[in-house]
């Protein structure tokens, strides 16, 4: 798909890069489950917890835009081991943190330095022959490995070790990109300039990162309080955890699936499909009465699948505006920061432990995500006419 990608790039290489941006993303998987615990050992109020969270996500996102602006390419390996002993160091650095304010900046420095091993891991999957199709790929497996960490937290690690337990076995999984730096390539050699490419910052360029704000906002806003929303519908505690499970597992199908279909289907369409689909189901979530269980069930399946299927489809997007690459490693970073402003519009609906009105936040954002990519076809298809 692209022009650039390197052919001399092996399958070690290749997976050794999609290893450390699993590892990298291992702690916004498991958030829920530390800082909770967290909360429940007064380390960090109720109150505070939403910001330490937020905080990480956007300087996530951050370090993969600021790794595109000030890092080399040429020193891939060199970048990926200091980066990989900040995040242990941040990680172990949390045990001492006390306090919301503590808290927040370290795991707001972690964040910034999990976005260096995110840029250096999507630097890779652009420059592939199948970037779209690698990046669904990618998503699966940091799903599927997010789901067996939180798993052996909360069986394993915590109930003997507590919290501590947990950042200590994270930051020392978050070492292991300093072994797979070894299989990366040392290198890689930059992708074409500006001049070169004719990359320049423009509305066509812009819109496609803001489709993928939009529908992360939709995805993130909805997926923040899916639990107090499942126990509005009826589900206990333990019923509303099952279905988080669900939906977890629904998404791993959902990225498969669009592994293949990703090749075989265009973007523009399928964006805006996705995002319909989306609308649809937060608007049935809102007007569900109480004790639809069966129904928000399936709708959070649905949601869920609809979930990784539309991420490969947002690399494809932004190929379509700019085949030189540039602006798809932007994506993670536009993906990070949806994920973090959507929470953050729909706490302000949310009334005590009334949420009720999220799902229209999050329909909104759909709604929105889907003009905008029909706005995006509309730009790219009148420049191509015109140049």
């Amino acid at each position: 798909m692209s022009p650039n990608h390197a052919p001399e790039l092996t399958l070690g290489q290749i997976f050794a890069a999609l290893a450390v941006g699993t590892i990298a993303v291992l702690m916004i998987g498991v958030q829920p489950i530390l800082l909770g615990e967290l909360v429940e050992a007064k380390q960090v109020s109720l109150e505070g917890v939403g910001i330490v969270a937020m905080g990480e996500i956007v300087t996530l996102g951050l370090g993969v835009v600021l790794g595109d602006v000030v890092l080399p390419w040429s020193r891939l390996k060199l970048i990926t081991i200091v980066a990989a002993v900040l995040t242990s160091s941040l990680d172990m650095l949390t045990l001492l943190a006390v306090g919301d304010g503590q808290l927040t900046a370290v795991r707001m420095a972690a964040g910034l330095a999990e976005g260096v091993l995110i840029w250096g891991t999507t630097g890779v999957v652009v420059r592939t022959s199948n970037p779209a199709r690698l990046s669904g790929i990618f998503f699966v497996i940091q799903t599927i490995a997010q789901a067996a960490l939180g798993a052996a937290l909360a069986n394993l690690v915590i109930p003997h070790s507590g919290w501590k337990g947990g950042f200590m076995l994270l930051g020392g999984l978050t070492l292991l990109p300093c072994v797979l730096a070894f299989w990366q390539p040392p290198r890689l050699a930059p992708l074409a300039s500006a001049v070169v490419s004719g990359f320049r910052w423009s509305p066509s360029t812009v819109l496609p990162l803001l489709v993928v704000f939009m529908q992360m906002a939709t995805l993130g806003s909805f997926w923040a309080y899916l639990e107090p929303l499942g126990k509005a519908a009826g589900l206990d505690a333990q019923a509303a955890q099952t279905l988080i499970a669900g939906v977890l597992a629904m998404q791993v199908v959902g990225g498969i699936v669009a592994t293949v279909a990703v090749r075989r289907l265009a973007v523009v369409p399928a964006l805006v499909a996705g995002s319909v689909v989306l609308a649809l189901i937060t608007a049935t979530v809102y007007q569900l009465p109480s004790g639809s269980t069966l129904n928000f069930a399936i709708a959070c399946a649905v949601f869920g699948f609809v979930w990784l299927f539309l991420l490969p489809f947002h690399i494809g997007l932004a190929f379509r505006a700019d085949p030189s690459g540039r602006l798809a490693v932007l994506v993670p970073a536009a993906q990070l920061l949806g994920s973090a402003f959507g929470p953050l519009m729909a706490s302000l609906v949310v009334q005590g432990d009334d949420a009720s009105a999220v799902p229209l936040i999050s329909a909104a954002f759909a709604v929105l995500a889907g003009l905008v990519v029909l706005i995006t076809r509309r730009r790219t298809s009148t420049e191509a006419c015109t140049s």
